[in-house]
């Protein structure tokens, strides 16, 4: 796991990462757009990743889009990703002659 990935970032500080209030970015959880882990005392936890998509939610809502539209491309994108990863696993598979 890189380090990219890693949830050690509080939302104090994603907040002044990115310039969005605590409460727009407690929205934008609400509106399954990011999943911060939590701590064991309930503590919001984000990864550099989160960092990078929550400033990119930003720039496509001050675009005019909708919280909606912006789930379903990313849910769009999701599946092409799982789809080329099925893809190329079974290459990989056929290319070595592995069999499930």
């Amino acid at each position: 796991m890189s380090y990219k990935d890693k949830k050690v970032i509080t939302i104090g500080v994603v907040s002044e990462l990115t310039g969005l209030s605590e409460r727009k970015i407690r929205y934008y959880e609400e509106r399954k757009l990011i999943y911060p882990d939590r701590s064991k005392g309930g503590t919001r936890k984000y990864s550099f990743v989160d960092v990078e998509k929550l400033i990119d939610i930003a720039n496509k809502m001050e675009d005019g889009m909708q919280t909606f539209e912006i789930r379903k491309q990313e849910q769009k994108l999701m599946k092409k990703q799982e789809v080329r990863e099925k893809m190329l696993r079974g290459q990989l598979n056929a290319a070595f002659n592995i069999r499930k």
